[in-house]
């Protein structure tokens, strides 16, 4: 299984006129014992790193900030992948050392990479000083590397030195604060490079390609539209790492942006042509409906357990705990296997290599050309008009199998109207904002209704496992009735909640 460790470091240079004052002679790092609780510089000694960088032809890679290296020497001799979290802040997955790309590691660079062969492009081989930077009591703050560094790129060449500080364990960012005005002081700068390969391609002509610009004017609705849905895009694909690491949080986060493209092609099909976008997006339903197998049994879990935790101890009947592990394991080791043959699959990379097809030559409609300020709001009050169809329709009926339906069903129409005025709010600003924050009001109330429903559903389950295994179903019985209680409350709320949402106010100021 590879490590991963999170990397929050800064890089620094020798300015220019540093460089010419000290041409002919070695260029020192300035002492950094006094600054901000360093007490004591210690010398680890030299070392010698020759490491190859791995991308596609086209540096997929190093056009989204990834690098990937095969390294040896050094104490960490191996296979590292770098993923982007923050400006200075990577997370490190490493590998051991072999000669063909890991399969963990080719896996979280699938969402880039796809059917691309990763191959040798740039071999750095750096001359490294390394010292220990120590607090009072001798604990490690940071490591302070100074390379001397050569880029072998084909027959092109490059040669620099730079100082890097990469903070420990737990230690406050702010030190390299502090260590940025020192450096400053005695002619270093922070690096205009995010890495050494970055600046490896730049100083031998690689730099990654840039995106295709071009497309409608600036204004638009269909440049604003194309905006949006490559932010999704691209979120769509960062998210694919974070789901395979099982980082929390992933998988909803890949979900939303597979809702938010759904909800867009349908809020703008005056924008983009449909039958170019429906297909797509039935794929998207598809692949959030996969990933939603390992999503809901997460968010089902930590509701379960939550109401749990609230119940008196004397309405814990039984192994209740022990019973709500053994129902999530077995539901989850089944969803997250399926999730990721879902993304090991050929159907995920077609599906994202059709969204960049889309992407680079959309299906324009004629509305594209008008003004966004003019397209957008008429967009977003048709999924508003939608939504309160919907609402208006569940309160009227009575409560029941039916009306839960209903209530779903304008959930997910809150979703969409969110997501649509959301969408917009660059280009229609605080009117599209404010809309969205209603919309999300209402969402809110008919989640939280929809989650008790599948929350009883669960328990109904659970219960039936207590007894079959000779359990008492008590507590699960209680928790139903709870769950109930819950629903009927969140019912009650929903039409001040959206007498509230549907301010006539909201929409006039979208078009106003």
């Amino acid at each position: 299984m590879a490590d991963t460790k999170r990397e929050i470091e800064r890089k620094f240079e020798f300015t220019r006129a540093h460089k010419k004052q000290s041409k002919g002679a070695r260029r020192e790092v300035p002492d950094l014992t006094g600054t901000a609780g360093i007490t004591a510089v210690s010398d680890q000694g030299a070392v010698e790193l020759d490491a190859t960088y791995y991308d596609t032809p086209d540096q997929r890679l190093a056009a989204d900030g990834l690098t990937l290296r095969r390294r040896t020497g050094g104490a960490d001799a191996g296979w590292h992948l770098k993923l982007p979290v923050s400006p200075g802040v990577r997370d490190e997955v490493g590998a051991p050392l072999g000669d063909t790309v890991p399969r963990a590691l080719a896996a979280l660079v699938r969402s880039r990479v796809r059917d691309s062969a990763l191959q040798p492009q740039v071999r750095l081989v750096s001359s490294r000083r390394l010292s220990h930077l120590l607090d009072a009591d001798g604990a490690l703050l940071a490591e302070l590397s100074t390379d001397r560094v050569r880029a072998e790129r084909g027959e092109r060449t490059a040669s620099w030195t730079e100082v890097e500080v990469e903070l420990a364990d737990g230690v406050d960012p702010a030190l390299l604060d502090a260590v940025e005005q020192t450096f400053a002081a005695a002619g270093l700068r922070v690096s205009d490079a995010p890495s050494k390969l970055a600046r490896a391609l730049a100083e031998t002509g690689g730099e990654p390609p840039t995106r295709p610009g071009g497309g409608p004017a600036e204004g638009t609705a269909g440049a604003h539209v194309l905006s949006y849905l490559r932010e999704q895009r691209d979120a769509l694909i960062a998210h694919d790492p974070a789901v395979r690491r099982d980082l929390p949080d992933s998988v909803h986060q890949m979900r939303v942006a597979t809702r938010r493209l759904r909800s867009a092609f349908k809020t703008y099909r005056k924008v983009l042509d449909r039958t170019a976008t429906d297909p797509i997006g039935e794929e998207l339903r598809w692949l959030a409906a996969e990933l939603g197998v390992d999503r809901d049994q997460e968010v089902l879990l930590e509701r379960i357990r939550t109401r749990l935790g609230e119940l008196p101890r004397t309405l814990v009947a039984g192994p209740a705990r022990s019973r709500l592990r053994t129902w999530n394991t077995t539901r989850r080791s089944g969803s997250r296997r399926r999730a990721l043959a879902v993304l090991d699959g050929k159907r995920y990379v077609t599906l994202l290599d059709s969204l960049d097809a889309l992407l680079a030559d959309p299906p324009l409609l004629g509305a594209s050309t008008r003004s966004a300020a003019h397209t957008l709001p008429k967009a977003v009050l048709g999924d508003y008009e939608r939504l309160a169809t919907r609402v208006e329709g569940a309160l009227a009926m009575d409560a029941g199998h039916e009306r839960d339906l209903a209530l779903h069903e304008a959930r997910k129409a809150s979703k969409r109207a969110r997501y649509a005025a959301e969408a917009a709010a660059p280009a229609l600003g605080k009117p599209a904002k404010r809309l969205a924050k209603a919309m999300k009001s209402v969402q809110t109330v008919l989640g939280d209704h929809q989650d008790s429903v599948v929350a009883r559903t669960a328990l109904l389950g659970i219960a039936s496992q207590a007894a079959g295994a000779g359990e008492s179903a008590f507590t699960w019985g209680v928790l139903y009735a709870r769950e109930e209680a819950l629903a009927e409350r969140r019912e009650r709320e929903l039409p001040d909640v959206w007498a509230a949402a549907a301010d006539p106010a909201h929409r006039a100021a979208l078009t106003g």
